[in-house]
């Protein structure tokens, strides 16, 4: 019963987040990386329905055969789908149609965790339940990305706190030279990129204990970081050419005040707040003009035990490249982590919108060193 107490519970989650939206919310698709909220409520429910009840359920129904097209995200095998940049032109299914579907499916798998299942299956399900927990966290960076460029600035929740300041310090952790052990080797729930626990060995370096500041990145914004070239990557630089960037994801110069946009909508910046919402291509410069760098993944789960960490995604100067004997799972499955092993940038820890059983030291992020939308901020390593 614990795997449909589970279910029931993430999925009232997922219907949390979305509670202090209005209708006109759920449908916006601002850039292609943000999908509409009710897609994400459609795409979560699809995947149980496909993968669990369509196949093993006796007697199942589909709510409707359509809804393949339309909330398939990149299974290739599983067939033809909607493109993800025309996912905000889907007027229907509306709101009430897909909150509908949420219903009819959550009926058929609460009925079908009443009874006894495979370990194979029952790990299928804890799958989907993991990859609906990560929609959770899309959820929030979409809809922060939704309201936060809506020119009126709408609050998301006035009661949603964001971190809290603390006061930085300028402590180095130092680590010796030596082999360390990488990857997952516990007994729950992980994906199949953090598996493949192996050795690496590292030189002896130093990473710091606390995350960049606002405060801090100011002052490379102030010393004219973004129009000094001599800080960024060739790839870097052209991304701040070609998009005229000047400063973090959400932040404002009005009037000479720094505000920038949070849960509460357009609010002064905090400055000794964590940094957040940079890409990696800024990360890269700022470490730069510091004189210092990011650390290796690998670096960074060596050390993570005696860190505090979990409120920022933190960049590292790893690719995200597979374990030593990986292997993609048979099927559509195998397409989940890695056909993305290629021109993918892994940042670890977590964030402030990261599931609490999410926040694991081996837990292996990856995006485009471009992208910002998600809650990502530095802590650097020399």
């Amino acid at each position: 019963m614990q795997l449909k107490n589970d279910y029931i519970k993430v999925r009232k989650r997922t219907e949390d987040i979305c509670a202090p939206l209005k209708t006109e919310d759920y449908v916006v698709q601002p850039v292609v990386d943000v999908s509409p909220p009710k897609w994400h409520l459609g795409h979560t429910t699809w995947f149980f329905e496909t993968f669990v009840l369509t196949p093993n359920a006796k007697g199942y129904t589909e709510f409707d055969p359509q809804y393949n097209f339309v909330f398939n995200s990149y299974y290739e095998s599983i067939g033809a789908r909607v493109i993800r940049t025309d996912r905000g032109n889907l007027s229907r299914p509306s709101v009430e149609d897909i909150m509908r579907y949420r219903r009819y499916v959550d009926e058929a798998m609460i009925a079908f965790l009443e009874q006894e299942q495979t370990p194979e299956l029952n790990a299928l399900i804890t799958l989907g339940l993991n990859h609906e927990e990560q929609h959770q966290e899309l959820l929030y960076t979409d809809i922060k990305y939704i309201l936060g460029h809506n020119p009126l600035f709408p609050a998301y929740d006035p009661n949603k706190t964001a971190v809290s300041a603390t006061k930085p310090t300028a402590s180095w952790l130092k680590m010796k030279a030596g082999l360390y052990e990488i990857g997952y080797a516990g007994n729950g729930f992980c994906f199949d990129n953090e598996l493949g626990k192996h050795k690496v060995y590292l030189g002896d370096f130093a990473i710091s204990e606390t995350l960049v500041t606002n405060a801090e990145y100011l002052g490379f914004i102030e010393a004219g970081g973004y129009h000094d070239f001599r800080h960024w990557h060739a790839e870097g630089w052209d991304w701040v050419k070609k998009n005229q960037v000047g400063m973090p994801m959400y932040w404002y110069h009005v009037d000479g005040q720094w505000l920038h946009y949070n849960w509460q909508g357009l609010q002064s910046l905090q400055p000794d707040a964590p940094l957040c919402h940079i890409s990696y291509y800024e990360a890269a410069a700022f470490a730069s003009w510091k004189g210092f760098r990011l650390p290796t993944e690998f670096e960074w789960e060596a050390a993570a035990p005696s860190l505090s960490w979990g409120v920022r995604w933190e960049w590292t100067e790893s690719a995200y490249l597979p374990y030593p004997g990986f292997a993609k799972a048979p099927g559509a499955i195998g397409e989940y982590n890695g056909k993305f092993m290629v021109n993918q940038i892994v940042l670890r820890g977590a964030s402030e919108v990261t599931p609490p059983h999410h926040s694991r030291i081996s837990y292996r992020n990856f995006f485009h060193p471009s992208l910002r939308w998600q809650f990502t901020g530095i802590r650097l390593a020399k």
